[in-house]
C-alpha cells in the first residue's frame, strides 16, 4: 500500500497546512465516497453539503476556504482540482511493462526498436517503422511502413498508427485510435457519373505529450500535414478531418467533429458533440459550447455557443427570447386584432 504523510502531500503541491502534519493517508476518492484516510478535494460551493458530512481525513480546499467546525486537514491551494490531481499520481502511479519484443509479436526485419521499448503479444511493427526508447505497444497495435513512436508513448490496444505518420514523445493512445486514415476526399464526375477518390497521400503528425481517446480518427492530409499540437487532450470519438491543424494545448471534448482544413490556435477548448464547417479558423484560446456548430471564424479568446455560434451572451439573450414565443406570439396576436378592428372603424 502505497502511503503519504499530509506534509508530505503539503510539500508536493506547495498547500498551506492548516491541521495534523503526521496524519498518514492511503487513497484518494470524491467527497461524497471518501473515508477515513483519504484525501478528497473541494472547489465548487454546489459540493457545500458534501464537504460537510464527509469521512475524507484531508480535503484540498481553496485558500479562504472556512474551516468552520470541519475535523479533517485541510490543505489550503489556489487551484484544488489541479492540486487533486498531482496527489491522485502519487497513490496511482503510472503501470510500468518489462522491455522486449513478444514472440508472438510481428516485427519486419526492416524495422527499428529500441531495446528498452515493449512489444506485446499481436502488436505488428512494420518496415521502416521506428518505435522509440521506453514506448509501449500493446496487442494489436499496428505500426504501418515508415510510421514513428516516440519515447515514452503507449499505445493501448488495437490501435492503429499507418504508414508515415508520427506520434512524438510522452504520447498517450487509448485502444481503437486510429491515426492515419484516408482523409475524406472525392471529386464528382456528373458525367459517369461516380464520385473519383483523391489520392490522400500527406500524413499526421502527433506531437509530444499528446492524449487521444478511445475510437477517435485523426485523418491524414491529402497533401501535406494534419497536425496535432503538442500538449493537447483529445476525448473518445472525436474525428478530426485531413489537414486540420490542432493548436497546442487545446481540449477536445467527446464527440467533437472537425471538417478538413479547420484550424485550431492555442489552448481551444471544444465542448461535447461541437462541430466545425471547413477551412476556418478558431483563434487562441477561444472556448466553443457543446453541441455548438462553428460556420465561420472564430476570434481569439472569443467563447461562443449556439448553431451557428454566436457571442455566449447573444445566445443567452436568443435563448431566454424564444422561451417566452409562445407567450409573445399570442400578444402579437391580439395586437393585430386590435389593430384590424381599429382599422376598420370609419
Amino acid at each position: 500500500m502505497i502511503t503519504r504523510t499530509a506534509a508530505q502531500l503539503a510539500s508536493l503541491v506547495g498547500a498551506e497546512l492548516d491541521g495534523d502534519p503526521t496524519l498518514v493517508l492511503t487513497g484518494v476518492a470524491g467527497l461524497e465516497q471518501a473515508q477515513p484516510g483519504q484525501v478528497s478535494f473541494f472547489g465548487n460551493k454546489k459540493y457545500k453539503q458534501a464537504l460537510e458530512a464527509t469521512r475524507a481525513s484531508l480535503v484540498l480546499v481553496p485558500a479562504d476556504q472556512p474551516r468552520g467546525g470541519h475535523a479533517a486537514t485541510f490543505l489550503r491551494v489556489p487551484t484544488p482540482h489541479l492540486a487533486f490531481a498531482r496527489i491522485a499520481q502519487q497513490f496511482h502511479p503510472a503501470p510500468t511493462w518489462p522491455a522486449g519484443v513478444s514472440e508472438r509479436a510481428f516485427v519486419d526485419p526492416g524495422a527499428q526498436v529500441d531495446a528498452s521499448a515493449t512489444v506485446m503479444a499481436g502488436a505488428t511493427v512494420q518496415r521502416g517503422a521506428t518505435v522509440g526508447a521506453r514506448a509501449v505497444l500493446h496487442p494489436g497495435v499496428f505500426v504501418g511502413e515508415g510510421a514513428s513512436v516516440g519515447p515514452d508513448s503507449v499505445l493501448k490496444s488495437n490501435v492503429s498508427l499507418l504508414e508515415r505518420c508520427q506520434v512524438g514523445a510522452r504520447c498517450l493512445l487509448h485502444s481503437g485510435v486510429v491515426v492515419g486514415a484516408d482523409g475524406f476526399g472525392f471529386a464528382l464526375d456528373l458525367a459517369v457519373p461516380e464520385h473519383v477518390k483523391i489520392p490522400q497521400t500527406g500524413v499526421v503528425r502527433v506531437e509530444d505529450d499528446v492524449e487521444i481517446g478511445a475510437n477517435s480518427c485523426i485523418d491524414r492530409a491529402t497533401t501535406g500535414e494534419t497536425v496535432i499540437g503538442r500538449g493537447t487532450k483529445i476525448d473518445n470519438l472525436v474525428q478530426v478531418g485531413h489537414n486540420c491543424v490542432v493548436g497546442p494545448f487545446s481540449i477536445l471534448c467527446a464527440q467533437v467533429g472537425l471538417s478538413g482544413t479547420t484550424e485550431l490556435g492555442m489552448g481551444v477548448m471544444m465542448g461535447g458533440q461541437s462541430g466545425s464547417a471547413g477551412h476556418l479558423k478558431i483563434g487562441d484560446l477561444a472556448k466553443v459550447g457543446a453541441q455548438s456548430g462553428v460556420m465561420s471564424d472564430v476570434a481569439p479568446n472569443a467563447t461562443v455557443i449556439g448553431s451557428p455560434v454566436l457571442d455566449h451572451r447573444d445566445t443567452l439573450r436568443s435563448w431566454a427570447l424564444f422561451a417566452r414565443l409562445p407567450e409573445l406570439h399570442q400578444q402579437v396576436r391580439e395586437l393585430q386584432r386590435r389593430l384590424d378592428a381599429l382599422e376598420k372603424k370609419p
